[in-house]
């Protein structure tokens, strides 16, 4: 046994003398100290053998793999060095010019973002933001939308916790950013001028027009004496200067439980230039946002005088007015973080 042991031990080492790679190296461990390998098999014969001869052969064949293991553990590293040395065959040329890495740059969501905060910045609005998860009271009570309200379907989201049976005040994602508006207006006074830009949920069936999370950028503007006139300077101003000076805009009467009253507005549609086509429906119009005066019941809720105060508000979603931009026909494209698309903005 003794013998074997010994011609064991030259086998390991002109095998390892031989290997030029780490997975040859990593054959010869397996082969010789792998679980089934031949000196674990020699170790398993030792209570067979003559009990005079088990002491020493146990201790030769353990410390024979000891050896082999630490063999092996050279061998590897002299192979890994050998490979990090570059070929005397290979030049390196300084003078070539370093490999390019292009840099990252802005979602076209964040672009379309920073590009409307700018343009109501200089229309002196202030940028506001809030949470994103948010108690129901924000999201809907203080916005005149009571629980009871059919409206409420139109601004549904996700609850955090289930719905207790005394109706408690629950934690849910935000639906509308108009829950920021709520939330300034209870820490200040008029006058209010602000924008606030996030993100928002609903359970919307996923499609090429609607997402569960989108963007939304919802405006206020409140003090003594603010009429609809108003409004429609401003998001006229708003319109000419993010679509070209050549939009034309339309109100048509609408419903919102926050404004009374309510209209939504619609641009001439920039794909066409109101021609018609498949984006505007061949209507030549593309509704962007709705807006309206708010209503005494959101000023009641925050403790402003109505007799005093007036305002307007106005709601817009980011995605929608970027596929507008961009010629984009589905909504999906900007969540897929496919580079081809995003490379081109």
């Amino acid at each position: 046994m003794k013998e074997k042991l010994s011609k064991l031990k030259n086998q390991v080492k002109s095998n390892l003398a031989k290997a030029k790679s780490l997975d040859e190296v990593e054959q010869v461990r397996t082969k010789y100290i792998g679980r089934k390998g031949v000196i674990n098999e020699i170790i398993k014969t030792i209570p067979s053998l003559p009990p005079e001869q088990r002491s020493t052969i146990g201790k030769l064949a353990n410390e024979l793999k000891q050896e082999i293991s630490r063999w092996i553990g050279e061998t590897r590293k002299k192979i890994v060095a050998e490979e990090s040395v570059p070929d005397a065959k290979e030049t390196f040329d300084l003078s070539l010019p370093g490999k390019h890495k292009p840099y990252g740059h802005e979602h076209p969501i964040t672009q379309t973002i920073n590009e409307i905060k700018e343009i109501f910045s200089k229309l002196g609005f202030d940028v506001e933001y809030g949470p994103e998860v948010e108690l129901e009271y924000y999201n809907f009570d203080a916005l005149n939308i009571p629980a009871d309200h059919p409206s409420r379907e139109d601004f549904d989201t996700f609850y955090l916790l289930a719905r207790s049976a005394g109706g408690d005040n629950q934690l849910l994602l935000r639906s509308q950013t108009s829950t920021v508006q709520i939330r300034v207006m209870k820490e200040k006074k008029p006058p209010i001028r602000m924008i606030a830009p996030g993100k928002v949920f609903r359970p919307d069936t996923v499609d090429a027009r609607h997402a569960s999370m989108f963007h939304q950028i919802e405006g206020l503007m409140v003090d003594e004496g603010v009429s609809f006139s108003d409004l429609k300077y401003v998001l006229t101003l708003f319109a000419k200067s993010y679509f070209g000076q050549n939009i034309k805009m339309r109100f048509r009467p609408s419903f919102f439980p926050f404004t009374e009253p309510s209209a939504e507005v619609d641009i001439s549609c920039s794909i066409c230039k109101g021609k018609g086509c498949s984006v505007c429906a061949y209507s030549g119009w593309v509704e962007v946002l709705g807006a309206g005066m708010v209503d005494p019941n959101v000023f009641e809720a925050v403790d402003y005088d109505t007799e005093k105060y007036t305002g307007f508000a106005f709601g817009l979603g980011v995605e929608r007015l970027a596929m507008l931009r961009y010629g984009v026909d589905d909504i999906r494209l900007f969540l897929e973080n496919d580079m081809r698309f995003l490379s081109q903005f």
